[in-house]
């Protein structure tokens, strides 16, 4: 029986050894990853199996074995690229920022960029961040060395704000990032694309982060907003 998967790009599987040569067995492997990260993301660990990843791939079960060693090792690559694929995704999009940009400029630049890669681009972000919990810790290893990397990006950028004076100074920016990051993540949880526009989730996102963070006074707010 066919799954019912959303309507979402995998992204570009990781390029890295196969079990055989040739070009043909590269697109049989990546195609069998991004067949993972699509079962895993709407399914979970507990619920992805390989027969229901050989159909979404086109292959034969057995197949898979010539590639993985087992579906775990499928689950642990998927997790790592998912965060991997982020990482990189965000910092390419704060590479393209203007020497203009403020600090907090950036910060919306990379809620953007997580939230769309997350939402509507990559199966396996959207499978790395949903399964963290569910999967044995010996499959997080380097998944987990990928989100520290990446919170240390996000570690530089509230840094950054917060010595521009754009970050109100009673804000502890270490649970600032924690909190931040863990909403940012939880919209992979409720968002249903059929109900709520990625464009919505962008705008409400920015919006409620930037007038949280904003360090000028409320007073002096409220009169610019007046006129």
């Amino acid at each position: 029986m066919a799954l019912n998967m959303k309507s979402k790009m995998a992204g570009a599987a990781p390029s890295g050894r196969t079990g055989r040569s040739g070009h043909k067995s590269v697109q049989t492997r990546a195609r069998i990853l991004d067949a993972t990260a699509k079962v895993l993301s709407e399914k979970g660990y507990a619920g992805t199996h390989l027969q229901d990843v050989a159909e979404v791939a086109g292959v034969r079960a057995t197949a898979i074995y010539y590639y993985f060693d087992s579906r775990d090792a499928l689950v642990e690559e998927v997790m790592w690229w998912g965060l991997a694929d982020l990482r990189r995704h965000v910092r390419e999009v704060l590479d393209t920022a203007t020497p203009g940009d403020t600090g907090m400029d950036r910060i919306m630049l990379a809620v953007e960029a997580h939230l769309r890669r997350e939402l509507e681009v990559s199966d396996y972000t959207t499978a790395s961040i949903r399964n963290t919990a569910q999967i044995p810790t010996h499959l997080r290893i380097r998944a987990t060395q990928e989100a520290e990397e990446y919170g240390r990006i996000w570690h530089r950028l509230i840094e950054d704000a917060a010595r521009e004076g754009e970050i109100r100074s009673d804000i502890n920016l270490f649970v600032l990032r924690m909190l931040l990051l863990g909403s940012l993540n939880w919209a992979a949880e409720w968002h249903r694309s059929d109900l709520i526009p990625v464009d919505a989730v962008v705008t409400s996102a920015q919006m409620l982060i930037r007038q949280a963070l904003d360090s000028t006074p409320v007073v002096q707010r409220t009169t610019t907003a007046l006129g």
